[in-house]
């Protein structure tokens, strides 16, 4: 995991034209999407359209995301970041999706050392590694979208990293982030960043914000790990 500097990230919404200012304090976040072969080793499942141990793993909820955190924190010893209120399974041992549809019914202990899924504040701040354009890169140079994916997945790692050294933040899979994208609107539904290999050029952009609800499987939306540092 590469860590991140403490930093500032105006965040903005074009449906809303709404924008607000985040203050971040340094944590640590994966270089890569998680894999396939990392997906498997902790719950013992594949559930990926297209298979490949190196390639993202795909076809997972945001629930599949948040119980993966948690069972991924157990086996390296550290304390899981999300409680379930209804006392339902949250070991990421290979279950269906735990919690109600509502998506209400976890809490993230912001004091747990363990795996979580980033903020999309923390996500941007990362993607943008300090730059201030829409990408850190010549699209191609630094992406798998529609016009060079062959409209298919590729291995993590692949294209350009960004300058603090993360991979395929844009482009390959979309990726949950823990935040709630508007609830007065939306209800329930979970922020995506990042675009996919099957997105035009556009949805590959540091900005973009995407939304789907926390049950939603798909074969380009996938997820990475991020870690708060202790606080001294």
């Amino acid at each position: 995991m590469v860590t991140v500097p403490a930093g500032q990230v105006t965040l903005s919404d074009r449906r809303t034209r709404r924008s607000w200012t985040v203050e971040l304090a340094p944590y640590r976040l994966a270089a890569v999407p998680v894999t396939q072969a990392s997906y498997a080793r902790v719950t013992g499942r594949r559930p990926s359209t297209a298979q490949g141990d190196r390639l993202p793993v795909e076809g997972v909820s945001w629930w599949d995301a948040v119980r993966f955190c948690n069972a991924l924190s157990l086996r390296d010893g550290f304390a899981p970041a999300y409680r379930f209120e209804d006392g339902r399974d949250d070991r990421g041992d290979g279950g269906e999706d735990c919690g109600g549809d509502d998506g209400g019914d976890v809490e993230w202990d912001t004091s747990a050392d363990g795996y979580r899924l980033p903020t999309e504040a923390e996500w941007e701040h990362a993607c943008r590694a300090g730059t201030t354009g829409p990408r850190y890169g010549p699209l191609d140079e630094i992406a798998w979208h529609r016009g060079n994916s062959r409209e298919r997945i590729h291995a993590v790692g692949g294209r350009r990293p960004n300058p603090w050294g993360f991979s395929d933040l844009l482009g390959n899979v979309w990726e949950w982030c823990w935040d709630v994208y508007d609830p007065e609107v939306y209800g329930s539904y979970r922020v995506l960043r990042g675009g996919g290999w099957f997105d035009e050029h556009w949805s590959c952009r540091a900005s973009v914000r995407r939304r789907s609800h926390p049950t939603f499987r798909v074969d380009d939306v996938g997820f990475r790990v991020a870690r708060s540092l202790a606080r001294t």
